[in-house]
């Protein structure tokens, strides 16, 4: 091969790692059939998504809900550079989901949620909007912008701005 193709080759690979990332999907397993949509989404958007979630084409058949804590998701989440939330309308109450959030939060992973496609404002996990660096509606752009921290507040499910959220405040 050729110095030329040798440097070509070099920075298409550098390029394709760039634009790859490790992330865990949070989500519930109802909505398995979104995690494709999702992915193909950010694909079309320039980013190769290494997904280390769960799912029904990668089962765990672990039954000690310890187990499944600390051998399956924790190592995933670790490997992961993001953990995405995908927030429908059931999400709200997966003990699993908000497990797995506040799992992410304690090792200083970056947690992005993103609306479900079509989902206006549904409720999301206190651990989600507790502890969220970015939350996105379905566009590709803004997904993949929250992912590499170019975006850092809250959207609705239509890209618009969310309502602030009250602060509670305390005397000292």
């Amino acid at each position: 091969m050729s110095f030329k193709m040798q440097r070509l080759f070099k920075a298409n690979r550098e390029h394709h790692m760039a634009n790859s990332r490790n992330v865990f999907i949070s989500h519930i397993h109802e909505d398995d059939h979104r995690l494709t949509p999702l992915k193909d989404l950010l694909n079309k958007a320039g980013m190769e998504v290494r997904d280390g979630s769960i799912h029904s084409d990668k089962p765990n058949n672990a039954k000690s809900p310890d187990y499944i804590k600390s051998e399956i998701l924790k190592p995933r989440i670790e490997w992961a550079s993001v953990l995405v939330v995908l927030i429908s309308p059931d999400t709200k109450d997966s003990d699993w989901v908000s497990w797995e959030i506040e799992c992410a939060e304690r090792m200083g992973k970056r947690i992005v949620g993103v609306w479900d496609h079509g989902e206006a404002q549904c409720d999301m996990p206190p651990a989600l909007d507790q502890y969220a660096d970015a939350i996105v509606g379905w566009q590709g752009e803004r997904v993949k912008d929250a992912i590499e921290g170019r975006i850092n507040n809250r959207e609705q499910s239509d890209g618009s701005p969310a309502s602030p959220r009250s602060v509670p405040r305390y005397s000292c």
